[in-house]
């Protein structure tokens, strides 16, 4: 009879950092490049939840709500997420003692930000703030097309993201304290944003 492989579980909650802004503005280019620059973890959750096979349950699940510009249930949200976190864990690929997990996409909603407060202990926050939204729908659309992200295609479904970003997201930032958030001009080139974040954050990146 085999042993059965136990592999622990992290139980400190993980020290993150909140990236904040609209469909398009530049959360998953600004945390790639301060993932590089400063040795920390960034983690999409629109990325998790793509690589979902879609034969899986939460496969189907997802593609269903996305197909409609929907977000999934909140508890399957965070149980999805919190499993593959381990899994990153375990397959050491992020190290939750040495690196800050840069968390772009999660949460959305209030109820998200309930289910994590267990399993994060938030830093710091950043907020791109974009005031043109056809430079928004227009970023999409190139992505969609070099990427073949075809949720990003159709019009309809770009207009409900952004309202649901509006109703949902934005509130979110009345849930955390006002000292952790920072806001940055997203309307400018990916490098010039980064730079801005770079400067305004330096005491709590280059940890």
């Amino acid at each position: 009879m085999k042993d059965n492989l136990i592999i622990p579980q992290h139980t400190e909650p993980f020290r993150s950092v909140l990236i904040f802004g609209p469909p398009g503005s530049g959360k998953g280019t600004l945390g790639k490049f301060l993932s590089s620059a400063g040795n920390h973890f960034h983690l999409s959750s629109g990325d998790i939840f793509r690589g979902l096979s879609p034969e899986s349950p939460a496969g189907k699940l997802y593609h269903n709500y996305a197909g409609k510009g929907l977000l999934l249930p909140d508890e399957v949200t965070i149980q999805i997420w919190h499993h593959f976190v381990h899994g990153l864990i375990a397959t050491n690929r992020y190290f939750p003692e040495q690196q800050l997990l840069l968390l772009d996409g999660i949460p959305r909603t209030l109820r998200q930000a309930d289910l994590l407060e267990k399993h994060i202990k938030v830093e710091g926050i950043i907020v791109l703030e974009m005031g043109k939204i056809e430079e928004l729908v227009k970023r999409l659309q190139r992505r969609a097309l070099i990427e073949k992200r075809l949720d990003d295609m159709d019009p309809q479904v770009l207009k409900t993201r952004m309202e649901v970003y509006q109703r949902d997201t934005v509130k979110l930032l009345k849930h955390y304290p006002e000292k952790l958030i920072a806001s940055f001009n997203a309307d400018q080139k990916p490098l010039e944003v980064l730079r801005d974040v770079l400067i305004g954050l330096t005491d709590l990146l280059a940890h």
